[in-house]
């Protein structure tokens, strides 16, 4: 039997296994509509923000947060000073030290009255209903889970029966305050985004903004906060809490909060300079025209080649409209024959195309780099620079992965583009079939000449410090190969195979290479 055919045969199995309803859903019926105020400009951050915002009419402002001390300080100040609402929207959520100080966030605006909504993908919540019941119950708070498991099969299973369904998630983050501010880009919520555990570290980039770009914000949230994919948590589980599980859960996190006194993130929240400026309104923000650029939910729940749903063809134009360089961040890179086309296509046009994605060492999902590999010679014949992370994750790393679809360890997680040095894209979108055709994503296009020049800069003089840059050279026999120019110990090194990996992985890894499975990397 072929391997194709003996994933058709397993396919087939799991519509038999599916058809059968051992993975139903309760009716999602206890959900009531709710959306974004519009009537907060009395707020704190409203009256802070209006006169920079009445100077540059119709502009919005941002600032980047590539610190990853600074992402988490930026989140807690703005939720310190919530007012009316919090909208949150995260695909990981972790049980971890940032997990748990920005839940304890949360709670205490809650408990100021704030109306926080927290919509969570539930690829991460495995065993954390208790958790998210107790969550739930408060007055203040409605925590809504985005396409969820049934809780009364195994989720593997799932996966399976639910091939094309559960296999498709929502892989958005937003965060926003009072409808005045927000904070799109790359990181989850746990404590590889923020920086807390140095050795799992990655490069990663939010973007904080405040103008009509925050409406835009919003008005997705909406969309997906109302979906019929957006379950209450107490709507999936059987059994709510008890007052007093609900009492012992609060207890447990204050005392853990109590003990990171001296942590080096309470520590920034206080004393960081993003935090003074934050909270002393003295930030100084880049002003530009935006869009924010997102799929609606409903991509999901319909066919991949209706593309009305998709954020694709809204991100197209500025693509197309490149005149002289294009600069790629992406974690997982799977362009596809298509994808190859165009960029090679920019470059033949006289345009700079240079790209920085995971080498197989920095890799953490061998499969996606698969995917990626069967595609570098004919990038860098058409002329396409290639650059991968020059930085090795252990074993352990690679296999500490959030569930069979998506894991967080990437030594590289930003995404973001950078069009003729005068546009940004920065949100949650790889440039992958994965991102572009299963999940859902959100990002933000910005014009700030600043910005942009101020990242291209940071590319040009730090490239070749942090990454192999990859040159097409004439092997035995004339054939091309691969070979990667980086740094060993701060010496220049030239490596003929895939750098600081061993035969075995790169065996595996070319295996595969062969399985037709490029629709879900």
């Amino acid at each position: 039997m072929s391997l194709r055919k003996f994933l058709l045969w397993i396919l087939l199995l799991a519509g038999l296994i599916n058809a059968s309803g051992c993975a139903t859903l309760p009716a999602n019926t206890n959900r009531s509509e709710s959306v974004a105020y519009t009537d907060t400009q009395s707020t704190y951050l409203g009256q802070a923000n209006a006169r920079e915002k009445s100077d540059h009419p119709d502009k919005s402002g941002f600032i980047l947060l590539g610190n990853g001390l600074d992402a988490f300080v930026a989140r807690a100040v703005l939720a310190h000073t919530a007012q009316r609402s919090i909208d949150a929207q995260y695909y990981l959520f972790h049980n971890d030290l940032t997990g748990k100080l920005f839940m304890d966030q949360l709670i205490k605006a809650a408990d100021r009255g704030v109306r926080v909504r927290l919509l969570v993908d539930d690829m991460g919540l495995e065993g954390r209903d208790r958790g998210a019941m107790a969550l739930d119950v408060h007055p203040n708070i409605e925590l809504r889970i985005f396409n969820p498991f049934s809780r009364k099969t195994g989720r593997m299973l799932q996966f399976i029966t639910g091939f094309g369904t559960k296999t498709r998630r929502m892989h958005n983050k937003s965060f926003t305050i009072d409808n005045q501010v927000t904070i799109l880009g790359g990181r989850n919520i746990g404590d590889e985004y923020f920086d807390a555990q140095p050795d799992l570290a990655f490069a990663d980039l939010d973007v904080l903004a405040m103008g009509p770009v925050v409406n835009q914000v919003s008005t997705s949230f909406d969309q997906y906060w109302n979906h019929g994919l957006a379950y209450p948590a107490l709507t999936l589980m059987e059994k709510p809490p008890s007052p007093e599980q609900i009492t012992e859960k609060r207890e447990n996190l204050n005392k853990f909060i109590a003990r990171q006194t001296d942590s080096t993130y309470l520590q920034a929240l206080k004393n960081s300079d993003l935090a003074k400026k934050l909270r002393e309104n003295q930030v100084i923000f880049h002003w530009g025209d935006a869009e924010v650029i997102s799929d609606a939910p409903d991509k999901i729940t319909h066919n991949r080649n209706e593309t009305q749903f998709h954020m694709a063809p809204k991100l197209a134009p500025y693509l197309e409209g490149i005149d002289k360089e294009l600069i790629i961040f992406s974690p997982y890179f799977v362009p596809g024959k298509e994808g190859v086309a165009f960029l090679t296509g920019l470059a033949a046009r006289g345009i700079r195309v240079r790209i920085l994605t995971n080498s197989l060492a920095s890799n953490d999902v061998g499969i996606v780099h698969a995917g990626y590999a069967k595609y570098r010679k004919a990038l860098l014949r058409g002329g396409v620079e290639l650059h991968e992370m020059n930085k090795k994750l252990t074993r352990k790393q690679r296999k500490e992965e959030k569930g069979p679809t998506g894991s967080s360890k990437a030594s590289l997680h930003a995404k973001s583009f950078i069009f003729d040095r005068s546009q940004v894209f920065i949100g949650s979108l790889n440039l992958d079939p994965r991102s572009v055709i299963e999940n859902t994503e959100i990002g933000v296009v910005f014009t700030s000449k600043e910005i942009a020049a101020g990242m291209a800069g940071w590319f040009d003089q730090n490239i070749h410090k942090i990454a192999f840059q990859l040159e097409l050279t004439k092997g035995p026999g004339g054939k091309d190969k691969i070979v990667w120019h980086g740094l060993e110990n701060g010496t220049p090194k030239t490596f003929t195979v895939e750098p600081h990996t061993g035969f075995w992985r790169r065996f595996g890894i070319g295996l595969m290479g062969f399985l037709p499975i490029e629709s879900q990397l």
